[in-house]
């Protein structure tokens, strides 16, 4: 058992199994890295301020940064025994150095240092989630423009609704990452504050130099109240709920490549590689993936969950719950990494199943929108084209003609605006065409934009 950090104050030792209930070294072990960088901060502003003999602080750099070798080559032994991390670390450098390591602790306590360890651990986690998302993107972006020219049914209430480029509906899950990549981005301005230096909750009388530590570590300023120092765990709600958001985008994109892989749409083809079959029936390839990564939404979102309920009934300052809130930010943070490592490469492995796509854009319901507004540009009101539109398609369907097959006469009928030439826009290039709006789907707008993506993601595509 690893000494523990307080026990002077107690007369009998704590029991096992409060030892086991309170250890918290199962999951607060992987921020050794980051509780040895912020204590070799310390140990420098401690030796600086002469808070500490000098050759003391060199004994403890020294010590440390053989801790932090090991603990980057993987060859940190890691004792089970140990309350947490703090404790863990600070036995195993008064191994090496003696007694020189019991000053390491001067002026902080494991209320501000654990909040350091896991802003010094989010700032880290965050930049690489941002960096595969940006890989994610660029995944999406090259299957993008290698579909550039492929039109597909659009739909709402998962209706068939109107035709819409490919790669435009591609770039509606780029547009959605790149809004969780500002929400994470802008979460980190608001972590970047270096809590160390508030001890317990109430600071110091010894002469520490706050920002040296603050410089050394590469956060943009100092925490300004102590006791909000130690109490603030925003910064860990704050990541959840922006890591939710992306899992509930991630999800809408599975479930759509779930329901593009059916037999019923066929509209792609999912490497072998990321499927699997069934134990009963052998013909199955099921999208397991892509349901894994829709289900792992409810794990985030719990995790948010866990988090809030932790937090909302906690007096101010530090409490020992507080413990509590490292599984579920790991969770979270392996669950977002996971899946998107996995979708940046299952967008690679994706065929697009062009025939029969181009075999689903033959029903003429796609362009009733288009006649509507072929309506209003020959002066009818919206009210009236929609009805006219609206019982020409009824007709069609009862009869199970096609609007393309109507005879002049029988599209005057309808209306005396409707001239021959309506039959000119019922196909997908048309429609796709006609639209004019910026943002919309016509191919030279939805070229622009894909440039504007290769250059923003600095995409090689």
């Amino acid at each position: 058992m690893a000494k523990k950090l307080w026990g002077s104050r107690f007369s009998k030792k704590t029991s096992a199994l409060t030892d086991r209930f309170t250890s918290s070294i199962a999951f607060d072990q992987r921020l050794a890295k980051y509780d040895i960088l912020g204590s070799l901060a310390h140990a420098k502003m401690l030796g600086k301020q002469k808070i500490i003999p000098s050759q003391d602080a060199k004994k403890i750099i020294k010590g440390l940064n053989v801790l932090l070798k090991d603990v980057i080559s993987g060859k940190f032994k890691f004792d089970p025994t140990a309350e947490d991390i703090h404790s863990n670390i600070q036995e195993l450098l008064t191994k090496k150095i003696g007694s020189a390591a019991d000053k390491l602790h001067t002026a902080r306590s494991r209320n501000d240092q654990i909040a350091l360890d896991v802003k010094l651990y989010l700032k880290s986690e965050a930049k690489d989630i941002l960096d595969f998302i940006t890989q994610l993107e660029q995944s999406i972006l090259k299957f993008a423009k290698a579909n550039s020219r492929v039109i597909i049914p659009g739909y709402t209430h998962l209706q068939v609704a109107q035709c819409v480029l490919l790669s435009h509906h591609l770039l509606a899950y780029i547009e959605a990452l790149d809004r969780d990549k500002s929400r994470i981005t802008d979460m980190i301005k608001r972590l970047d504050l270096m809590p160390l230096g508030s001890c317990a909750l109430s600071g110091t009388g010894l002469p520490i130099d706050r920002s040296l530590v603050q410089r050394e570590l590469g956060f943009a300023s100092l925490t300004a109240n102590s006791i909000d120092g130690v109490s603030d765990r925003d910064y860990i709600i704050e990541v959840l709920a922006d890591l939710s958001i992306l899992a509930v985008h991630l999800s809408r994109v599975a479930e759509d490549l779930i329901l593009w892989s059916t037999k019923e749409f066929n509209f792609i083809d999912i490497d072998f590689s990321f499927c699997t079959g069934s134990s009963i029936m052998p013909h199955k390839k099921n999208p397991d993936i892509l349901e894994l990564i829709r289900g792992s939404v409810g794990r985030v979102q719990g995790d948010l969950s866990n988090i809030i309920m932790l937090m909302k009934g906690l007096p101010t300052s530090y409490n020992r719950d507080m413990q509590l809130d490292k599984p579920p930010l790991f969770d979270a943070i392996d669950t977002a990494k996971s899946t998107l490592e996995i979708f940046i490469a299952l967008f690679q492995n994706i065929v697009m199943e062009r025939q029969a796509v181009a075999s689903r854009l033959s029903d003429e319901a796609l362009f009733s929108v288009d006649v509507v507004e072929y309506l209003i540009k020959k002066g009818v009101s919206y009210r009236q084209a929609h009805d006219i539109v609206g019982s020409m398609v009824k007709e069609c369907l009862d009869k199970g003609k096609r609007i393309s097959e109507l005879s002049d006469a029988q599209l005057k009928r309808f209306s005396p605006k409707l001239g021959p030439d309506v039959k000119q826009i019922l196909n997908a290039w048309s429609s796709v065409s006609l639209k004019k709006s910026y943002g919309g789907t016509n191919p030279k707008l939805v070229d622009k934009q894909l440039a504007f993506w290769s250059r923003k993601l600095n995409a090689r595509v």
